[in-house]
């Protein structure tokens, strides 16, 4: 009985000795959390545009490539997949397309630029054995709670 009692002790105080020091360490966001704000902002960035919130979507854009560039850094590689390198070349002209867009305020081009973005996305995901995740275009706002419009 003694036993049981110094090994339940033990293991009580090995579990706060663990749950201490977790919560020492900061938080590190795993790829999925990045690829889920990203995924808001990509459906926010849809209705600003849609709008001609132009302001808004050259915001969610300048989220969107920071959102990148921290996943990039924390994840070059992910399961033997080269995220960072397929982000370069697949994900990043894209941007830059639909920047070249937004800021030329062109509500015909933000469509064709904006789809083709949204094929990158799911061109990446192919190419990290991902082809289950597939992006589309938003059909209701991520959030209920922001107005798209243009402020003016």
């Amino acid at each position: 009985m003694k036993q049981i009692i110094v090994v339940m002790i033990a293991l009580a105080a090995s579990a706060r000795f663990a749950a201490a020091q977790s919560a020492n360490e900061p938080y590190r966001p795993g790829l999925g959390e990045f690829m889920t704000a990203t995924q808001i902002r990509h459906a926010k960035l849809w209705f600003a545009g849609k709008q001609k919130n132009w302001e808004l979507a050259a915001y969610e854009i300048d989220e969107i490539r920071e959102g990148l560039e921290d996943a990039r850094r924390l994840f070059p590689s992910f399961d033997g997949i080269p995220v960072a390198e397929m982000m370069k070349t697949i994900i990043d002209p894209r941007l830059a397309e639909l920047e070249k867009v937004i800021g030329a305020k062109n509500s015909d081009k933000f469509t064709v630029a904006f789809d083709e973005l949204t094929a990158a996305c799911n061109a990446c995901h192919a190419a990290a054995n991902k082809s289950f995740i597939r992006i589309q275009r938003p059909v209701a706002a991520p959030l209920s709670n922001q107005n798209f419009a243009p402020a003016d």
